[in-house]
């Protein structure tokens, strides 16, 4: 509680300071007139934003006094920009042209919450993005922005990375790309690793955290990252974005466009390869990705097709490092094997159009279909030929029954489907979505022995399990807002139903058929009261449904019972201010789950850990978005989260092995409260940004993440300590004689040379002296690292 007053006081510090320099905007249609409601309003080079309100008015406070440069933007107008001057101007008229293109912005605007929306978000914009990109997973793009924390197997952020929002996992933040769901469809998570540099090919993304809005895809439980790439460029144009750092690590990019051709037309395309030897030992990253992007705009419609794909390889870090040798060999990798590597392809095609049907009616389509095929090999030591179909070896008077072995396990899959919107605007005071998806994803798992010492009666090509999956997933939502003076209320509602269907042998050579189906229910309302100092303060409910994963169904013994799908309810109250120097965002949250899966320690027929159903669960918590800019040349940035995430009469079970190591009983504890596992209560980021001359820039970052727990029995022995990272970033942007842009950005990673860990897990046993064994393993994060980045842009 202490570090929160003191938190919000020197935020709220200069609200009290600045002098009240006003003025009131209003927003018309040049042709008609007529007052154009939600138009949004910023002051270029400071954080003061916001919309207009029914009657198209704004009221701007807190601007410096001389000139500032106003900047006005409505979906189908050209933005306008007009120079206001403090005090002089106290009251000014904005006309605004009607467009004649149809802005790319479309494409999202359904899954998207506005500025004075009833939802918790976090917009980021392409130069926010490209400010760190230097090679490192998207995830740590975003790792700035509230309650996000990230880790990376190989340790440097390249190769295998994890992100978690509210403490809830990739399973539980849906991810859409221009609306189409990138989550995969059967463990429910995202993997960046298989989109390589993509965000060298994204215009914008919006975080909500929570439910949020309705959207396509999986549930989403802690937070929806809703991406849009690239957009319309009107001029010809290169750029080459080169880096390199340590650990060997490069990231090479290309990128041309065509610029508009016969005001028609454009093509883009991008590609880029991304290279690390990883902190972790022998944990290489071979990282390849294009993007092409070929669009046709009309005067009231476009079409835009989009191709873009990641091919990976990487060796395994995904075991971590167990505790024993975090002092002693903390960048220790236990495989040697120099193929045990992971190894996919993924492919996306994309076919997005959009058509003003007419003043009031907004058409959205798209067209997808993703292709995916690859594998992970691993050696094997002394493996039973038998959980490999092969019979045993006899060698004269000897039977051989165990061998050393070489085995991939390979995922061939394809998703396809359709998203649509529908967009109504009768008055400028309403506004109505209906938009949907329909999406099927096919996938076969297999496995095959390539290598054995001895073979049996292996022949290559064999597959020693087969096991196919169908998931088919339709959901339909309405919404709609509707604004009385100030206020905004806002309802949206949401059907979805899940089909998804097993059949095969899995690896453990067990039967899979199953067939499951889920019907969703998922209704959300909110209100938000806007003020004429261009703040709003909002509150919602909304409610989400999840079905379980695919380990859910797989890891089952026939004498268990299928889990239930997962409930939330999320609450959201809030409050966004804004100014010329300053932009804050406070907001509370109570995020209550049924039935929450997690792993409880039950084993299933043979021996491997099930998730479970807990009854009841939370996350309750606060948090702060703020930036201040007290002088011209100096702005500081600021997050925070303070959270209790806990678990209802919890019961775990540890197993009790006998002197034949076999499992022969569990022993149950039940906890009538605990803090659920991976989920810090405080989650804190700090950005100094100083510019000593113009287009220059030094920036100090940093990230203090609280105790983690590996379980969810709240055993400090069993945790990751709290950490504290800094991190500086120096960069140079300027246009030279023949370039648009000479970018130079030197980013130093953990100046202070912390030895931390931000991942891992755990696992124990009583073994049979009847003593409680305990292993825990960890992700180390690399210590001090750079990376150097030269960007020419053409």
């Amino acid at each position: 509680m202490k570090k929160t007053i003191a938190l919000l006081a020197i935020v709220w510090l200069p609200v009290w300071l600045l002098a009240q320099n006003t003025v009131r905007i209003e927003v018309r249609d040049a042709r008609t007139t007529e007052l154009l409601t939600g138009a949004s309003i910023r002051i270029k080079g400071t954080p003061l934003s916001g919309q207009t309100n029914l009657q198209g008015q704004i009221q701007l406070n807190n601007l410096k006094a001389g000139s500032n440069l106003l900047v006005v933007s409505y979906l189908g107008y050209k933005t306008a920009e007009k120079t206001v001057v403090i005090p002089q101007d106290q009251s000014i008229v904005v006309l605004m042209e009607p467009s004649s293109f149809l802005a790319d912005e479309v494409v999202v605007q359904a899954t998207r919450a506005s500025t004075n929306a009833a939802t918790t978000f976090k917009n980021l914009s392409s130069d926010e993005i490209a400010k760190n990109n230097l090679g490192q997973d998207i995830t740590y793009l975003l790792n700035q922005t509230p309650s996000v924390v990230v880790s990376s197997d190989a340790g440097a952020g390249v190769g295998y990375t994890n992100m978690t929002i509210r403490g809830s996992d990739s399973q539980r933040i849906n991810v859409t790309i221009n609306g189409i769901p990138y989550n995969d469809s059967e463990s429910q998570g995202s993997f960046w690793v298989n989109m390589p540099d993509f965000a060298s090919s994204v215009n914008n993304i919006q975080i909500q955290r929570g439910v949020g809005t309705s959207t396509n895809g999986a549930g989403a439980f802690g937070a929806s990252v809703n991406i849009q790439t690239d957009q319309r460029i009107d001029t010809a144009y290169g750029e080459l974005d080169n880096s390199f750092g340590s650990y060997n690590t490069w990231k090479n990019t290309v990128k041309l466009g065509t610029g508009l051709i016969n005001n028609k037309f454009s093509l883009d395309a991008r590609l880029s390869q991304v290279k690390s030897d990883g902190y972790i030992d022998n944990a290489f990253s071979d990282l390849k990705s294009f993007y092409v992007s070929g669009a046709w705009y009309g005067e009231k419609s476009f079409l835009r097709a989009n191709v873009f794909s990641g091919k990976e390889k990487t060796y395994q870090a995904w075991n971590g490092v167990p505790e024993e040798l975090l002092k002693t060999d903390r960048t220790h990798n236990e495989f040697d094997y120099k193929d045990q590597t992971d190894n996919y392809t993924q492919t996306h095609y994309q076919l997005l159009y959009s058509n003003q049907l007419n003043a009031k009616l907004l058409l959205n389509g798209a067209l997808h279909y993703t292709r995916g095929l690859g594998y992970y090999e691993e050696f094997e030591e002394d493996a039973a030929l038998e959980e490999y179909k092969l019979e045993p070896v006899t060698i004269g008077s000897e039977t051989i029954t165990n061998t050393d072995l070489v085995r991939r396990r390979w995922l061939d899959n394809y998703f396809y489907g359709l998203t649509y919107s529908l967009n109504y605007r009768p008055t400028s005071s309403l506004n109505l979505t209906l938009g949907g998806a329909y999406n099927e994803y096919q996938g076969d798992h297999y496995g095959e022995v390539i290598w054995a010492t001895y073979s049996s009666n292996l022949n290559l090509g064999d597959k020693y399990y087969l096991n196919d999956a169908t998931k088919r997933d339709f959901n339909v939502y309405a919404k709609g807002d509707y604004k009385v003076d100030n206020f905004s209320f806002f309802g949206d509602v949401q059907y979805r139903k899940v089909n998804y269907i097993l059949r095969g042998v899995n690896r453990d050579l067990g039967m899979l058929d199953q067939e499951m189906d889920y019907n969703f229910f998922n209704p959300k309302v909110g209100l938000s009261l806007s003020f004429d100092n261009n703040s709003n303060v909002y509150a919602s409910v909304a409610m989400a449904n999840k079905e379980p994963v695919r380990r859910d169904f797989t890891d089952l013994s026939p004498s268990q019972s299928r889990p239930l799908p997962e409930r939330l309810t999320d609450v959201e109250l809030g409050y966004r201010i804004s100014s010329s120097k300053f932009n804050v965002g406070v907001n509370g949250y109570a995020m209550f789950y049924k039935d929450q899966l997690v792993v409880t320690g039950q084993i299933n027929d043979i021996g491997s850990a099930v998730r479970e159903n807990v009854d009841k669960s939370y996350r309750i918590g606060a948090e702060l978005d703020a930036s201040w800019q007290p002088f011209a040349n100096f702005t500081w940035r600021a997050t925070a989260a303070f959270s209790q995430n806990k678990i209802k009469d919890y019961t775990f079970y540890t197993d009790i092995y006998d002197a034949n190591w076999d499992v022969v009983d569990q022993k149950a504890e039940t906890l009538s409260e605990t803090d659920i596992a991976l989920s810090p209560n405080t989650i804190l980021s700090n950005e100094f940004a100083y510019v000593p001359f113009e287009r220059a820039e030094i920036a100090l970052i940093s990230k203090y993440v609280s105790r983690q727990y590996l379980d969810n029995t709240a055993n400090e022995a069993k945790s990751i300590d709290p950490f504290f990272t800094s991190d500086l970033r120096l960069s140079y942007q300027a246009p030279i004689k023949g370039l648009k842009n000479l970018g130079v950005t030197l980013k130093v990673n953990n100046i202070f040379n912390e030895l931390y860990e931000a991942n891992g897990y755990t696992f124990g046993y009583f073994n049979p002296d009847g003593q409680l064994e305990t292993y825990n393993y960890y992700f180390p994060q690399a210590t001090r690292n750079f990376l150097l980045g030269l960007n020419l842009k053409f």
